[in-house]
């Protein structure tokens, strides 16, 4: 599914903006779709309010609305000019909608969709009224199962006025909904570029990149037998200089040779991370004539593993990063672009090189802003917490590992798979279970290594065996040991050994932390502090480079970026507060002292240079 872009063929509408909206009955959650209030206005069905999209519903309202479960409906009204009636196609594209969505075009379906975070599109060209206007309407369930990705459960407990459905889930975040990214209508020829598969290769000096491309066409001229369709790829550098071109045969797909080639390298390994070329994709018909035109962004990079490391290029890599949420005061859940770039401001700002997309695929526009920035992603999909395995969750596990790679799979700073966040992997099924899943990942991308973020003990893990790369999850000093900064250091070098011992396989700690309450002090540190925090983190810094020293361990992520919201629990004050960056996103003390530590590794590992600020002037000290 390709993402949206403009061309000479294509046209891109937006959406987004104020829907109107409607929350349904708890205890009624179908009555909209049997009194069909999608075959007219819903405010002509109830009373509706304002609702902004792309956002999460949770936090707009001052009722409690946060806490609803079940359907809510969205509806709005558009035009679309006479000129797209003109021998084209039109496609509505929705980049995420949790959890799942039905979707109506003028009271007629159009599609359904099961799975947040991830992007669905159907065509609606004879769904529309042209030079008039039209209506698009949305009903969402944001409910959780144990056969959803990710699971929960759905309860009916007493309350005051009777009985209420209450929504459980074990993952330690909010489970916010709605309509969270931008929709879009946008045309395409009657015959059409449908799928760009890119991969890349280097020269073992370096000097010579290769991009590999294959092209997937809809449309009745893809099957006429007098019409030879070919592609016509055009490789661009960032100064628009044609560096590469060839035209396919009837395969659509080919080679382009790229000499010299600047090769995509993370932040901090080199002097222009984050390297993008222009490929351009035109369809052409037997006689020239130019069907359409596609144009995305490529890096040029190779990736390799093996039982001691991972390198990019063939430089080893040391991934010093965070894991991270999509949140944020009111919006939620939902797009926010000026949110997303304070946040890759911050990420370059601390000398982070690479972050976990925890516990769920992010926006299209985050993963580009990556690629161009030169951050490493471990993309996860939405499995968190999972349990109770059965052949249903197997099927929708892997459906959403197949579209997270077939989204994701051409961002070069897309490095790795992640399959699950601390999944439940000490069960007995686990085995076969994570088997299928990784081997099924494989079978969609070979090109890059798999690994999932684990909690249980190396001794009752049983998924280690399907990954090629292992990720643990621990919190010495604050779930385990609370507050004992002395039962840090040794434990993490001793569970990193035993995990690699077993396994023989390259080790990242990809969570850590402490809780943190911003603005509290004490001396000695004490927990929730941002002494404490700090400390938590500096004898975790101990470890690392004890462990550095071994060759397979290969990375380090604080858990969290920045504070975010989780369900409310006597543990939780406003939220998770593990972030070094509060909420609003602002540093917390231990901010500055991992900002150093992350430049001193990429000048030590990477040599990259100091900025001018990391040091704070202290005195001239004179012998």
């Amino acid at each position: 599914m390709l993402y949206p872009r403009e061309s000479e063929t294509r046209e891109v509408r937006s959406l987004d903006g104020i829907w109107n909206f409607v929350r349904s009955d708890q205890a009624n959650p179908t009555q909209g779709v049997r009194d069909e209030w999608y075959a007219k206005e819903l405010s002509k069905s109830r009373p509706t309010i304002p609702m902004p999209v792309p956002a999460s519903y949770n936090d707009i309202t001052t009722d409690n609305l946060r806490d609803h479960v079940g359907t809510v409906w969205y509806d709005r009204k558009f035009f679309v000019p006479r000129s797209w009636s003109k021998d084209q196609r039109i496609w509505l594209r929705f980049g995420s909608v949790h959890y799942e969505a039905y979707v109506w075009i003028n009271g007629q379906k159009v599609v359904k969709h099961e799975m947040g975070h991830l992007p669905f599109e159907a065509e609606v060209t004879d769904l529309l009224s042209y030079g008039a206007e039209n209506r698009i309407t949305v009903m969402c369930d944001n409910a959780l199962i144990q056969t959803t990705v990710p699971q929960g459960r759905i309860t009916e407990v007493p309350n005051d006025g009777g009985m209420t459905i209450v929504q459980s889930y074990t993952f330690d975040f909010f489970n916010y909904a709605g309509i969270h990214r931008s929709v879009h209508l946008y045309t395409t020829p009657r015959t059409f570029i449908e799928e760009v598969e890119v991969t890349t290769n280097l020269s073992k000096d370096a000097t010579v990149g290769e991009v590999f491309y294959s092209v997937s066409v809809n449309g009745s001229a893809a099957n006429e037998a007098d019409n030879v369709l070919q592609i016509q790829a055009n490789l661009y550098d960032k100064d628009g200089i044609l560096v590469a071109n060839a035209t396919s045969d009837q395969k659509l797909g080919g080679k382009l040779q790229v000499n010299p080639v600047k090769p995509w390298w993370p932040y901090l390994m080199h002097s222009e991370p984050g390297y993008l070329y222009q490929l351009e994709i035109k369809l052409l018909a037997t006689n020239d004539e130019l069907l359409d035109v596609y144009r995305l962004k490529v890096g040029i990079r190779t990736l390799s593993w093996n039982s001691q490391q991972f390198l990019i290029n063939g430089k080893p890599v040391y991934f010093r990063g965070f894991g991270r949420h999509e949140d944020s005061d009111i919006r939620g859940k939902g797009l926010d672009n000026a949110l997303m770039v304070r946040d890759f401001n911050l990420l370059k700002w601390i000398g982070a090189n690479a972050y976990r997309t925890s516990h769920y695929p992010y926006s299209e526009e985050s993963m580009q802003f990556a690629d161009e920035h030169g951050i490493m992603i471990i993309d996860e999909c939405p499995s968190v917490d999972t349990e109770n395995f059965s052949q249903e969750l197997l099927g929708k596990h892997k459906s959403s590992l197949e579209q997270l790679i077939h989204r994701d799979r051409n961002h070069p700073s897309v490095v790795m798979w992640s399959i699950a966040n601390e999944p439940r992997t000490g069960s007995v099924s686990a085995d076969s279970y994570f088997e299928l899943v990784a081997n099924f990942t494989r079978s969609l991308d070979k090109t890059r290594p798999i690994t999932a973020a684990i909690a249980v003990s190396n001794t009752q893990d049983k998924a280690g065996r399907s990954l090629d790369i292992i990720s643990f999850n621990r919190y010495n000093a604050w779930y385990s040991n609370a507050g004992r900064l002395d039962m840090i250091t040794q434990n993490v070098i001793d569970e990193a050994i035993a995990w690699n011992k077993r396994y023989n396989k390259p080790i990242i700690m990809s969570e850590y932390g402490a809780d943190t309450l911003e603005g509290l002090h004490m001396q000695p540190a004490y927990v929730w502090s941002e002494e404490f925090q700090t400390e938590v983190f500096s004898r975790h810094f101990k470890a690392f480079d004890e462990l550095r020293k071994k060759g397979w361990f290969i990375g380090e992520f604080v858990w969290n970026f920045a504070d975010f919201k989780t369900a409310q629990s006597y543990t939780r004050v406003g939220g998770n507060k593990k972030g070094v960056f509060t909420r609003a996103r602002q540093p917390k003390a231990a901010a500055h002292l991992l900002r150093k530590r992350y430049f001193a590794l990429g000048r030590d590992l990477d040599q990259c240079s100091f900025p001018e600020d990391l040091f704070t002037y202290i005195a001239d000290l004179i012998s």
